[in-house]
């Protein structure tokens, strides 16, 4: 099996732009920090350590380009904040989340649940699904996430 970043390295060459050493050090921070769901700042924060005169504008237009090949997908979880998420390889579609309107904390879901309702689509509608995305927001039962919203806002955790 190919290392993700040569398997990246070749979604580049395929439309014909290259992975500068740039695009990867952001490409490894999004690898690194896969369950964060980071922001254009964060990815910008985490980066600048190995290229200190990246300029934040050059993160944005790499985000931008990843999503535009299909290797990381822009979220918004309701927070205002764009964030990117790696589609997961070898999987036709995003992965699903489930998001804490408590804490904000957001949970993958891998699996696709949805796979029968595509072919039912396709069956009584003659529409053929090329992607989805589901979010589902709700409050965990007791919610662990420490500096909680609700918490924040001096209400208790119910």
């Amino acid at each position: 099996m190919m290392n993700p970043i040569d398997t990246i390295a070749q979604q580049f060459a395929a439309h014909n732009y290259k992975l500068t050493s740039q695009r990867e050090a952001i490409v490894k921070v999004l690898l690194d920090n896969e369950k964060d769901h980071l922001s254009v700042e964060e990815v910008y924060m985490l980066v600048k350590g190995s290229f200190p005169q990246l300029g934040l504008a050059t993160v944005y237009r790499t985000l931008e380009l990843l999503c535009e090949l299909h290797i990381v997908e822009k979220m918004n979880f309701g927070d205002g904040v764009s964030r990117y998420d790696l589609r997961s390889e070898g999987h036709d579609h995003m992965h699903h989340h489930m998001i804490c309107q408590s804490c904000g904390k957001v949970a993958e879901i891998k699996e696709d649940w949805l796979e029968e309702l595509e072919k039912r689509l396709e069956k009584e509608y003659g529409f053929a699904v090329t992607d989805h995305r589901l979010d589902f927001k709700g409050n965990y039962r007791i919610c662990k996430g420490s500096g909680c919203k609700r918490e924040k806002d001096g209400q208790a955790i119910s």
